[in-house]
């Protein structure tokens, strides 16, 4: 026992998943559109496994094509009762036996190699659609819902695996089947040879007349399975909104709707195959009546001598027909299967990536920048940035400030990386952003966005995320910063208080000044804060303003801001309509000047 749970540990370590992944995102970038190579390609490094579990289901599969022949031995010797009678009957029943006895041995090691390459690619795949999502531009992630995502992830790469299972037992059993049953078949009887290949044709020929309808039934279905998930991912994030103005029904009704429109699709896929099924089973019995009647005539007329064969050339016609049906109950599988491939396709072989190759890496970063004539449109409609000049010098802090959709986060965006200009230069220190980096570049910025993202997990877990090796006195220096003593002291962990998914248990202030805390203890160059108190009551607001004043201190900051009030000590305030700058100054110096941004305060 504990021999079989030695052989049946994967011992697959994470540093060779990472080192494959990049190995699985350039074969679907080379052979995204030759999908049987690719699905080969992906398995390099462990064609020994394969090759192994191939020879071991090679035994493991003998006593399929044996035993029939021991049973036409055995009826041939008594129907003719040769003196070795007894000897004969004896060595056969010997050979059945052993390798009878043999199958459990070779069938399990057929099983863990096997295992060991298909897990081994499954995680390396699923690890490489991980990797290149989190490469994937932000504008990718902004169009494609994370529904959809979130079932190429995992259904799709689910449907891979159970391909990589069909390939090599079904379709493996299958060929070798075929193979070794005609080649006995012929050394036997031409004739009857030739009345095995009647079936391929046939098969052939179903084949063709359903691999379109199967083909279109996968991709509609799995279109449908994408659309619901992405729908349900939508009404989890959004079912606070849809709960406090009772909109309960129309979720329970829109959802409902969907997941008919899915069952009617997986009802459309299953008629078909069920079709399928039907017709080849009744088409391929038949033909075995007729290879019965062709048997026994070719008796009849003394083609064939031995009674034994008979039974022989039925038990291998059947198995014939077995293989053939499973030749056609495997194209649902298959189709669906390759599907899937094209599925995870669309998303390791995007192009829409951020390029870091032979790009200047940021070793520091004194956070001065100047937009040139900057314009940027999201698409067609009108553009949400128009020749947008504005140079920021060191330690500076500037805030932007407009109607919504003026163009306020999308200059966030430029400065970050996220977007590229369509026209002028973003420069950061001095250098293109487009010929930095932007992965060395974002390790000196902290970004507090509007929308609180915290995860499920303790304080500690969110405030130190992606910060390492940060010790208890770093840490309470961080919470005293972030204003989050009180908080602390009234939960009932302490910083290792459970916050529940997205920080629920938390009130909005208590969330924003968390991540607040993550955005102090990275010690960032440039802090950017997206609207970071719209949504808080004054007294959180207050709060929180000491935190981002300790925050912006010798550092470059841009703050997006809604209340007209949080910036009164920036150094520049950068009022934006239409994409288009059209104040710049202190605070006292616009108020003075009674031009847009004393409009919007009397609004305020």
């Amino acid at each position: 026992m504990s021999i079989m749970k030695k052989a049946t540990k994967l011992n697959i370590k994470i540093e060779d998943v990472l080192k494959r992944e990049e190995h699985f995102i350039y074969s679907f970038n080379k052979y995204g559109d030759k999908k049987i190579k690719l699905f080969f390609h992906l398995f390099k490094g462990y064609y020994w496994y394969l090759f192994l579990s191939a020879f071991l289901f090679f035994l493991k599969s003998l006593p399929t094509w044996i035993l029939p022949i021991i049973t036409a031995n055995i009826i041939t010797l008594i129907q003719k009762q040769p003196s070795n009678f007894l000897y004969q009957i004896i060595i056969n029943i010997i050979v059945g036996v052993v390798i009878v006895l043999q199958h459990p041995i070779t069938n399990t090691g057929h099983s863990i190699n096997l295992n060991k390459a298909r897990h081994n690619v499954e995680v390396g795949v699923r690890g490489a659609m991980i990797r290149k999502l989190q490469q994937l531009s932000i504008a990718y992630h902004k169009e494609v819902p994370a529904g959809t995502l979130h079932s190429k992830v995992m259904r799709d790469v689910e449907k891979f695996e159970s391909l990589t299972l069909h390939v090599f037992t079904s379709v493996l059993n299958i060929g070798l089947g075929l193979i070794i049953t005609l080649a006995i078949v012929i050394n036997k009887n031409i004739y009857v040879f030739l009345m095995f290949l009647i079936t391929i044709p046939i098969c052939m020929l179903i084949n063709k007349v359903f691999k379109t309808s199967i083909k279109n039934g996968a991709i509609e279905y799995r279109h449908s399975v994408e659309k619901t998930s992405s729908e349900i991912v939508n009404m989890l994030e959004y079912m606070p909104v849809s709960r406090a103005h009772a909109l309960e029904q129309k979720e329970i009704y829109k959802l409902t709707d969907t997941s008919i429109n899915q069952a009617q699709k997986a009802h459309n896929y299953d008629i078909t195959v069920s079709y399928l099924g039907s017709i080849s089973w009744s088409a391929l019995t038949a033909i075995q009546l007729l290879c019965l009647g062709f048997t026994s005539f070719l008796a009849y007329k003394g083609q064939i001598t031995d009674i034994g064969d008979i039974a022989l050339y039925q038990s291998y016609f059947s198995s014939l027909l077995g293989y053939a049906n499973g030749i056609l109950g495997l194209l649902p599988a298959i189709t669906s299967g390759f599907d899937a491939i094209s599925s995870m396709s669309e998303v390791l072989s995007s192009k829409d990536v951020e390029n870091t190759e032979n790009k200047t890496r940021v070793e520091k970063l004194e956070g001065e920048y100047e937009f040139l004539n900057v314009s940027f449109r999201y698409d067609e409609n009108s553009p949400a940035l128009k020749n947008f000049n504005l140079k920021v010098k060191k330690g500076e802090t500037i805030a932007f400030v407009g109607e919504s959709g003026s163009g306020k986060s999308t200059v966030i965006n430029l400065a970050v990386g996220f977007y590229k200009a369509n026209e002028g230069r973003v420069l950061v220190d001095d250098k293109d952003i487009n010929d930095i980096n932007l992965h060395s570049y974002r390790r000196f910025i902290s970004v507090v966005p509007q929308k609180t993202i915290l995860f499920s997990g303790s304080v500690r877990d969110n405030i130190t995320y992606g910060s390492d090796h940060i010790s208890d006195e770093e840490l309470s220096n961080v919470i005293k910063a972030a204003q989050l003593e009180s908080v602390i002291e009234r939960l009932p962990d302490g910083v290792d208080t459970e916050i529940g998914e997205h920080g629920d248990k938390l009130s909005g202030g208590q969330r924003q000044r968390i991540s607040i805390a993550r955005a102090i203890i990275r010690n960032p160059q440039v802090i950017i804060f997206d609207e970071a108190t719209s949504a808080l009551d004054s007294a959180s607001e207050r709060e929180i303003q000491k935190a981002i004043d300790y925050l912006t201190r010798d550092r470059t900051t841009f703050i997006v801001a809604h209340r007209l009030s949080t910036i009164r000590n920036a150094d520049r305030i950068v009022v934006i309509n239409k994409g288009e700058c059209v104040e710049c100054g202190s605070y006292d110096e616009l108020m003075a000047k009674k031009g847009a941004f004393y409009k919007l305060q009397a609004l305020q």
